[in-house]
């Protein structure tokens, strides 16, 4: 007997876009940049300014007592999220390049030198690429390059190839492409890697929101992700990292929490995560995070997949039988993410056409050169969709490509 996908009905769309108030008067298809914040997020970031708020680790009153218990909670639920083994082993940084940035200066810059080679892909976003390309010029490394097949899925002989040439030290690969919603398959990826003994990190910014992201099962060495995307606030980010590994790792930045003894002779640090949380950290986006994994947690996982699914294929679909119009990344194993070009209109018009029309997309080379290479253009229009959009949506965009053709004639 076929077990059926349980989905989200009308009642429950209903109240999943009255906890979002920042969509009630527009089409926002552009949450694979920063996705809108439920009410629980900003009324739980309100409570700690207005009831509780202070600096944490330090005081021995009640406020901040409260509100390091708060703080350090939002970190087990990260924990949780991840299924990582110790929440020791989450340590908050800025955002998704912040905590790249931190492996590249700390592993890489200790781990990494002449004769060593690290792959990356076609597929990945900048912050991926450039923290690798500045220590290559100062160390000396090889980075090579997995490239993509017409579909946009990678070329995974290719990376077989690279992985047999030997002296592999790093994979570092995005798990889900901001730009065209392709999924790699990183948990066999990661086994690969590890048979040539290479060290992994898999960028999580696109795909921890969609799907389920589980460390352990990946089998990875760091993993990183952004709070803006999970419908969490801004300025918070999480880099994730065998507690081994990064207690090996020399600190990122020396300042106040994160040292055990300072004189002016010598220095000794804490242990993950302290070592890498120097000065006061994000105490209320923090937290805020945490309040946005709970609002996750209600749902489940396989009822907001299907109905993100059936959004993206309605839209795929609608746009696909519309003359002049590309899409780009046709592979079945994407999410979310539908990136095309209408004609030889430039994108930026057709962005500036939809705002018109109060439907929000991103126009542009989202962050992804070397991808848009690849593609053979320079640029792209992209609607992504989440949690709280519906039909109406995807019909608003179908409507706004029509406008599009009726201004330019693509």
């Amino acid at each position: 007997m076929t077990q059926s996908v349980p989905s989200l009905n009308d009642l429950d769309m209903k109240r999943i876009q009255s906890d979002f108030p920042g969509i009630q008067d527009i089409h926002f298809l552009d949450t694979a940049a920063s996705a809108q914040k439920p009410l629980a997020v900003i009324q739980a970031m309100e409570n700690v300014h207005t009831q509780h708020y202070a600096n944490v680790h330090r005081g021995i009153y009640s406020h901040s007592q409260k509100t390091t218990e708060m703080f350090e909670a939002a970190r087990r639920k990260v924990a949780g999220f991840l299924n990582a083994p110790s929440d020791n082993e989450i340590v908050f940084t800025r955002n998704t390049t912040e905590a790249i940035n931190l492996v590249a200066a700390t592993w890489g810059r200790e781990n990494l030198g002449q004769g060593d080679v690290v792959i990356l892909t076609e597929l990945e976003h900048h912050a991926n690429i450039v923290p690798w390309t500045l220590l290559r010029d100062q160390k000396g490394f090889t980075i090579k390059v997995a490239p993509i097949l017409p579909d946009g899925s990678l070329d995974q002989s290719a990376y077989a190839q690279f992985l047999n040439e030997g002296n592999v030290k790093l994979v570092s690969l995005i798990h889900m492409s901001n730009a065209l919603g392709v999924i790699n398959s990183v948990a066999e990826m990661t086994a690969q890697a590890k048979a040539a003994r290479a060290t992994v990190l898999i960028d999580a910014s696109q795909s921890a929101v969609h799907m389920p992201v589980d460390a352990q099962s990946i089998g990875c060495d760091f993993l990183v992700f952004t709070g803006h995307k999970v419908y969490g606030p801004t300025g918070i980010g999480v880099l994730w990292g065998k507690e081994d590994i990064l207690n090996a790792m020399p600190p990122y930045q020396g300042g106040g929490e994160m040292i055990e003894k300072v004189s002016f002779e010598a220095v000794t640090f804490k242990s993950a995560p302290a070592r890498f949380e120097a000065g006061t950290p994000a105490i209320v986006e923090a937290i805020g995070l945490g309040a946005a994994i709970d609002y996750l947690a209600q749902f489940d996982i396989e009822a907001v997949q299907a109905h993100e699914k059936q959004l993206l294929d309605t839209a795929t679909q609608a746009l696909s039988a519309i003359d002049g119009v590309t899409i780009y990344g046709t592979t079945e194993n994407k999410a979310s993410v539908l990136s095309f070009n209408i004609g030889d209109i430039h994108p930026h018009d057709v962005g500036t056409v939809f705002d018109q029309m109060n439907v929000a997309v991103r126009a542009g080379h989202h962050c992804c050169q070397p991808l848009m290479k690849a593609l053979g253009v320079s640029a792209t229009v992209r609607a992504s969709f989440g949690l709280y959009n519906t039909m109406d949506d995807v019909d608003a965009l179908v409507k706004a490509v029509h406008k599009v053709k009726s201004i330019f004639g693509g």
